[in-house]
């Protein structure tokens, strides 16, 4: 019996789902280039790796007629951001566990997909690039404002003074100025 090789860039979801197969593989950053694109520091050797892994299974959920194919993907890198607070560099953890559901056509698609929480709903291609769909769900695991618990340097209105020099607190209101200019004038 012959082994069958899995190409990830050019996928049978049906066959792969059929056949219960699994990919594991573990992608340099660089390979993913508009993930790369939206982080701070650039990608060098020394960049964490993102590994991940899909499982391919035929199966058929409660509210489903018929069995349908699903990839099980997981996938885990550590990546660079620019803090929004600020403005170093931000260690961002990105862990992504998505089940996958596939079937005939976008408008089923559509229509399913808003029904389901547990799972994403896709229309089925013949050759499904599993790369670019796992760099889609690293991209949408990003956090929309990026930003440390505690930065590490103190940011420079944190120490703010008034007009006269004095320290009004570590957690001075920025717009505290334009109140006292706006009750002057």
């Amino acid at each position: 019996m012959r082994k069958i090789v899995w190409q990830p860039d050019r996928l049978d979801v049906e066959a792969f789902a059929k056949a219960g197969a699994r990919l594991d593989e573990t992608l340099p950053l660089e390979s993913l280039p508009r993930l790369r694109e939206g982080l701070a520091v650039p990608v060098d050797a020394s960049a964490d790796p993102v590994s991940w892994r899909a499982e391919g299974v035929w199966s058929r959920a409660p509210e489903d007629a018929q069995a349908r194919a699903r990839i099980q993907l997981r996938a885990h890198s550590r990546v660079w951001l620019t803090c929004q607070r600020c403005l170093q560099p931000l260690a961002v953890t990105l862990d992504v566990e998505r089940t996958l559901c596939f079937v005939d056509g976008e408008d089923e698609a559509a229509r399913l997909d808003e029904d389901r929480e547990d799972e994403d709903v896709l229309a089925l291609s013949r050759a499904l690039d599993l790369r670019e769909l796992l760099e889609d769900e690293l991209i949408m695991a990003l956090p929309l404002v990026p930003r440390h618990e505690t930065c590490p340097q103190q940011l420079p209105w944190s120490a703010a003074t008034d007009a006269d020099g004095d320290d009004v607190g570590a957690q001075a209101h920025p717009f505290a100025a334009l109140a006292t200019l706006k009750a002057k004038g």
